[in-house]
Order: C-alpha cells, then structure tokens, then sequence
C-alpha cells in the first residue's frame, strides 16, 4: 500500500473541502495506486478494505460524492483498490483505470469562474496531474489533447507517454525490447468539473505493453481507444447534486 494512502487514513470525512495543496499531494494518488497494482500482479496480497462501499454492482465513494457500474468482475480476477478520493478498478488481462474526485477549494473555484471551464482544464491538467507523471516516469510527454464541450458540460482529454509507467509491464505477452528497457505506456486521462468536484479519470492502452510490436496503430487511432474508453468510463459514473446523496 502506498505511503500516501496510509497518510489519508487519519483525514477525516467531513473535510469535504481539499485546499489547493492537498490536491497537488493528492493527485499522485493515481500514480500511487498503478504502482500498487502492478506490485499485486507479482506478489499475492489479501484484498485491502475500502474507504468506499460495493453495493451490488456498483461502487460508492466516500461521503457519497459518486456512484459508479464496476468496470471489472471479480470472476476474471478483478479488483478494486481506493483511498478517500481515488479508486482504482484492474484485472490481469486489459483493465487499468482509476477516478479520481477531489471537492474544489475556494482557490480552484475562482480558477474556474476567472479562466473558464477549457482554460481551467487545461491549467488543472499542467499544474497537478502532469508534474506527477512527470516526477514518476523520466521522459514523459503529452501527445495530443482534446477538448468536448458536449461531454460533462466540458471536458478535457489529454494522452500520454509514460517510459517505465505501464500496469502491465509483468504480463506483456510479446517481449520484443530489451530486457531493460521498460515498456512505453500510453494513458489517456479525462479531466471535468461537476457539481463543486474535479474528476481526474484514467485508462491505460494496455495492448501497446501486452501485445508490443504486434500492436499495429497509429498515433491517431490509439488516442481514439482512449478516447472512447474514458467516454464509456465517464458513462458508468452518476454524481449527485449534493454530497451524500450518491448512497
């Protein structure tokens, strides 16, 4: 378990709001979380508690902020990992996705009302989840990004390259690189706002580690993947119009 996630175990959950700082720590929680589950994959572990709820087929999250359709079945070995503000769905076979919610500050809600919500996206994206990429991975680059104004009222796409930052380094099926050259991950990662919560949604291309070389697509079309798999993440996902209400 990461040392961050033992670290968020003594907040409490009527602090809904996460000052500015905090969500810079928090971010990494994602990063946090992937390296979590790629140490699972080669080490057996018992399943951790949730600070969340499974009810049924879904996936509450603390205090209620949202619900969501479980992306994985514990049949083909799926599980789930979360901390107060991140939850991390992934099987042994493709499935690597994370959300993320954190309640905006006064800061950030000035950020939002001064930039607008593209502008704000954009600066959220730059300021706290890249610089964690960044600090992990050695070498990481944006591709390209996208911005829909029709999804979630306004949401941002961006997709990356992340040396040595893959879920899925383990279970590659064809290892045509060098035996220490990592793997080249590719994560595409949603980013909007709603109701007072930024929601930072990720999904990793694991065929570009899984399959390496036999993996024929372009730049273009892989970011399409992405794209459509962060839309049908986002699908799964009902926020309430006020906190609590999600149970």
């Amino acid at each position: 378990m990461p040392a961050l996630e033992i670290r968020l175990r003594t907040r409490t959950v009527e602090s809904f709001v996460v000052p500015t700082t905090r969500i810079r720590r928090l971010a990494a929680c994602c990063l946090g979380l992937l390296a979590f589950a790629s140490a699972r994959a080669q080490v057996a572990t018992p399943p951790p508690s949730l600070y969340g709820e499974i009810k049924g087929t879904h996936y509450v999250a603390p205090a209620g902020r949202f619900r969501m359709t479980i992306p994985v079945l514990p049949e083909l070995g799926g599980q789930i990992h979360d901390t107060e503000n991140v939850v991390t769905f992934d099987d042994p076979v493709s499935t690597h996705v994370s959300v993320a919610c954190f309640p905006l500050d006064l800061s950030n809600k000035w950020e939002l009302d001064t930039r607008g919500i593209r502008d704000y996206l954009e600066h959220f994206f730059k300021e706290f989840v890249f610089p964690d990429f960044a600090q992990r991975f050695p070498g990481a680059s944006n591709e390209a990004s996208l911005y829909s104004p029709q999804l979630r009222d306004g949401a941002l796409f961006v997709f990356s390259l992340l040396p040595g930052g893959s879920a899925f380094e383990s279970r590659a099926s064809v290892l045509d690189a060098p035996a220490n050259a990592p793997a080249v991950a590719k994560r595409g990662t949603l980013v909007f706002v709603q109701n007072n919560c930024i929601f930072i949604l990720t999904s990793e291309l694991a065929e570009r580690v899984t399959q390496r070389s036999a993996f024929q697509k372009t730049p273009e079309q892989e970011n399409e993947i992405l794209r459509a798999r962060l839309v049908e993440l986002a699908n799964r996902i009902q926020v309430p119009k006020t906190i609590g209400a999600a149970r």
